[in-house]
């Protein structure tokens, strides 16, 4: 119904006009009140990385992988919202609580590291909010028996796979002891688990067993235990730039036996802490750091060799890292599951896409991405298989492919 201007004649024709408009205005908010807002129309990724503190060396080329992400999601217009928890378990909580009740984010992707991804657990469960964590504990998806679990998914290898691969090479290799030092967190102690496990299996015996903190300055004491056992090899089960100091402490007291890490140090600061003291590691890795070397015949080489292309262009010749690939499996993996969850109707800001984002995720088939094949169902939130692994060697202080 048309609204006459008001009747008031001893105001000026112009103020009857503004009142009228006002109450135009107020009748249209009126109307409107009882209509549900509309979901933001782009699909929102809450991002969480240790760009800062010990596993700054992790989440650096994480957030510049980030960087390089396409503008959409599944065809949809996408927006990446990224924060740093500082390689702090309780910042990170924070961060995805964060992300999830403010921003209302349609998935998180993070965090970098295994505590961090732990400790994030309860909230993306308690928000119902996929979670594709940058950290590689298989504890982090296992056991999907666990209510809070069915929202975690991960991209790194679980640590079996690598473990296999390690105690294989090492048994053609004539390595019959081994020392262990690990973190001591969930990180060390899921290889721990894995490895002591599998070297029985080969028959590898494991003479000394020690563990480390991520912030130590020495580790003295620990290698001198490990030295005097005389094992064949060592094992250093770290991550990053910390796993640098068992190390360089090792060939400052002369052992000189092999010495092995896990596929956490593949970042180049690694190699510039470790410099002449880790030439010579040997390593289980992802496909894409040593994706030029890789046989023609690998299944994984096009994709991860197309990455490494991408990514060097923008950050300069030998910055890829296992970190970096990770996370460019990450936005592959959503782009994949967006374009199925929207098929659905739901949309983007609902716990509708949510739960379908989910349902996607745990139904991905043969994703090929950087670091392996992606194979997902509701008892695997990981999905790699034999074909995301490879040895690796540091030679002439360049990570390279060790065959077999």
């Amino acid at each position: 119904m048309p609204v006459p201007p008001p009747s008031h004649p001893h105001l000026p024709l112009a103020r009857r006009l503004l009142l009228r408009t006002v109450l135009l205005a107020g009748i249209a908010a009126a109307g409107m009140a009882g209509i549900p807002k509309a979901a933001h129309a782009q699909i929102r990724i809450g991002v969480d990385v240790s760009t800062t503190g010990p596993a700054a060396s992790i989440g650096i080329p994480s957030k510049n992988t980030i960087l390089m992400w396409p503008e959409t999601l599944g065809g949809q217009k996408a927006e990446y919202i990224v924060l740093d928890d500082a390689s702090d378990p309780a910042a990170a909580v924070r961060n995805v609580r964060k992300l999830i009740a403010e921003n209302k984010v349609d998935a998180i992707v993070g965090p970098n590291i295994t505590p961090t991804a732990l400790a994030a657990l309860d909230a993306v469960n308690e928000g119902e909010t996929p979670m594709i964590a940058l950290a590689a504990s298989a504890s982090i998806v296992e056991p999907q028996s666990d209510p809070k679990r069915r929202w975690a998914f991960k991209m790194p290898q679980n640590d079996s796979h690598m473990a296999t691969v390690l105690t294989e090479y090492m048994s053609n290799h004539g390595v019959r002891t081994v020392g262990f030092i690990g973190f001591a967190d969930a990180y060390g102690e899921s290889w721990w688990r894995e490895f002591s496990k599998l070297a029985e299996v080969r028959k590898i015996r494991i003479v000394a067993s020690e563990r480390f903190s991520r912030n130590d300055t020495s580790v003295t004491g620990q290698v001198l235990k490990l030295m005097a056992a005389n094992p064949d090899a060592i094992l250093i089960a770290g991550a990053g730039t910390p796993s640098v100091l068992p190390q360089k402490t090792l060939g400052e007291r002369g052992y000189k036996g092999k010495i092995y890490q896990t596929h956490g140090i593949a970042t180049g600061e690694f190699l510039r802490m470790g410099g002449r003291d880790v030439e010579g590691t040997l390593f289980p890795t992802g496909p894409v750091v040593v994706a030029r070397q890789l046989p023609d015949n690998h299944p994984v080489k096009p994709v991860a060799v197309d990455f490494v292309k991408r990514y060097e262009a923008k950050y300069g010749a030998n910055s890829i890292t296992q970190f970096a690939g990770d996370a460019w499996g990450a936005w592959q993996l959503l782009d994949d599951a967006a374009r199925r969850a929207l098929k659905t109707g739901a949309q983007p800001g609902t716990r509708e896409f949510r739960h379908a984002m989910r349902d996607a995720l745990e139904t991905t088939s043969n994703l090929t991405v950087p670091n392996g094949v992606l194979n997902l169902n509701p008892r695997d939130h990981q999905g790699f298989d034999q074909r995301s692994r490879v040895m690796g060697v540091i030679r002439n202080g360049k990570f390279s492919y060790a065959g077999q």
